[in-house]
């Protein structure tokens, strides 16, 4: 069952069942007009994550107190949603990515967000939801996320295609992040990976920007080297571009994917772990035998 879902969807769904809609963008275009009943959870898309076990402790201890307070329980099905779905990095699909990875068992993502939401001629609100809180269900994480370890041992043994979906600033090297070129102290890529820009898994939709049907992202994929049977780890900046393209993967069909979750931001500021820097060299190579 696809994890998107369609305005016309979910106004049913919030008709039939329980359901908390969560609205990740910030609170000031929250407050001018959001879906009826949506939460807003900002910190889904600004929280910078580590994957030391400090870090990872952090993580599940934050989210699980905020969609606790935002009513999950488990039996609700979470909807999460942004603006359009190039507008604010895929942070609609990092909620999705965190809840997947607390292990929480129905979770959605509007697909189009609010602007195919307006479009589709449903009613919005400027009242703010005041939900009932909740007790998060704690699980066993899910294996879907991997640490800075995992990444290197990775990088040094080949045992998975890692996949750079950052701008192509970051990835030749000229940008460290979206916050700026000097945000982080490192520029470059982490050794070995393979790119697919975020954006060429999206095309354009009749009411804003909409994911490509399964064929075409494999096709994009295959420019990458990556199967329906490649294990597959993405990475971005801080994982809401690379949990867009996880979604997108996921619905696609690549069965085995995973996501490197402190992405640049964390290995640039480790200066033990390796990076490429630079004009990426495989392609440069490339380029000088056709010439």
């Amino acid at each position: 069952m696809s994890v998107l879902i369609d305005p016309v969807e979910l106004q049913t769904l919030m008709a039939t069942e329980p359901t908390v809609v969560i609205d990740t963008r910030d609170p000031a275009a929250y407050a001018k007009g959001h879906l009826p009943g949506a939460v807003n959870l900002r910190d889904i898309f600004t929280y910078l994550a580590t994957t030391d076990p400090d870090g990872i402790g952090e993580l599940q201890a934050k989210f699980a107190a905020a969609f606790g307070a935002a009513g999950l329980s488990g039996k609700e099905t979470a909807v999460l949603y942004e603006d359009a779905m190039n507008t604010g990095f895929g942070q609609s699909c990092r909620g999705y990515f965190i809840l997947s990875y607390l292990g929480y068992p129905k979770i959605k993502v509007l697909h189009g967000g609010y602007q195919a939401w307006l479009a589709a001629g449903q009613p919005s609100s400027t009242e703010a939801a005041t939900p009932a809180p909740a007790t998060f269900p704690t699980d066993t994480p899910a294996d879907v996320m991997v640490d800075k370890d995992a990444m290197l041992a990775a990088v040094k043994s080949g045992s998975a295609t890692l996949l750079d979906v950052r701008d192509v600033d970051e990835w030749i090297g000229a940008s460290s992040s979206p916050y700026g070129p000097d945000f982080c102290p490192r520029k470059g890529r982490i050794p070995s990976a393979r790119w697919i820009e975020w954006y060429r898994l999206m095309k354009p939709g009749a009411d804003g920007p909409v994911f490509k049907a399964k064929n075409e992202v494999l096709a994009e994929c295959l420019t990458a080297g990556i199967t329906p049977e490649t294990p597959v780890i993405v990475y971005c900046f801080k994982g809401a571009r690379a949990s867009n393209t996880f979604l997108i993967l996921k619905e696609a069909g690549i069965k085995n994917v995973k996501i490197y979750f402190g992405s640049w931001n964390e290995w640039s500021r480790d200066p033990s772990l390796p990076i490429e820097e630079g004009f990426p060299q495989m392609v440069a190579a490339a380029y000088a035998e056709a010439a």
